[in-house]
């Protein structure tokens, strides 16, 4: 029980920090990805890239307290929901209209 709500709290830290990351991009790494007379579409990567790194620290600390099998799996679920959950709600995507 204790794994599963320290889950949901990870899912809960990395979707906020991809919530944070996209609409205040530390970085501005942007990816084009449609480009018509009226719109332009753009990926903003920063919150991507920012719950990766926070992703890379937890596996770190996990490792140095030698609970990487017990508590690995649990972060790489809730990084993988985060991530989906989030592009489902369109972080980084960004909309610029000529209009």
């Amino acid at each position: 029980m204790k794994k599963v709500i320290l889950t949901i709290f990870q899912f809960v830290l990395f979707l906020i920090v991809f919530g944070a990351g996209s609409l205040f991009p530390p970085f501005h790494f942007e990816h084009v990805l449609i480009v018509t007379p009226g719109f332009t579409r753009i990926f903003v990567a920063d919150g991507l890239l920012l719950m990766l790194a926070l992703y890379i620290l937890i596996v770190l600390i996990e490792v140095l307290r030698k609970r990487l099998r017990t508590s690995a799996p649990w972060t790489t679920i809730a990084v993988i929901f985060a991530a989906v959950f989030g592009l489902m709600m369109k972080f980084g995507f960004k909309t610029l209209s000529a209009f």
